[in-house]
């Protein structure tokens, strides 16, 4: 874990994650930024945020690389013990509260896990 410079480009994206209730592919994120960042430091910062503990990352449905808050997001240890769920309909990708409990195996230390769920959310349900 590295000691993060507190700068404007560092302090806007972690404004965008805090203002959002869904998880950010780096695409998401740039186009909210407006074209206010370029590419190379939107990558390098989210590599930097989840280095150091701030974020953590997941792949959805499509194999894209998604990012959210560690803080909002419940955590057993080191490994993220929560299931993320992507919406098929409107591609909303979000962090399920769930916690989820690993088996104890022996001689063996689990150091990540992903559970990814797909189906359609409350919004589409209702439509």
């Amino acid at each position: 874990m590295g000691i993060l410079r507190k700068t404007k480009n560092l302090e806007t994206i972690l404004d965008i994650f805090r203002q959002s209730n869904e998880a950010l592919s780096a695409n998401l994120l740039f186009e909210r930024l407006h074209e206010r960042m370029n590419r190379s430091t939107v990558y390098r910062l989210l590599e930097r945020l989840e280095d150091d503990g701030i974020l953590h990352s997941f792949a959805s449905m499509d194999n894209v690389k998604f990012y959210a808050l560690r803080q909002d997001c419940i955590s057993s240890g080191d490994v993220h013990s929560h299931p993320h769920f992507q919406c098929t309909s409107c591609n909303q990708v979000v962090c399920l509260e769930q916690e989820v409990v690993f088996p104890t195996l022996n001689r063996m230390r689990i150091e990540e896990a992903q559970i990814f769920l797909k189906g359609q959310c409350n919004s589409c349900l209702s439509q």
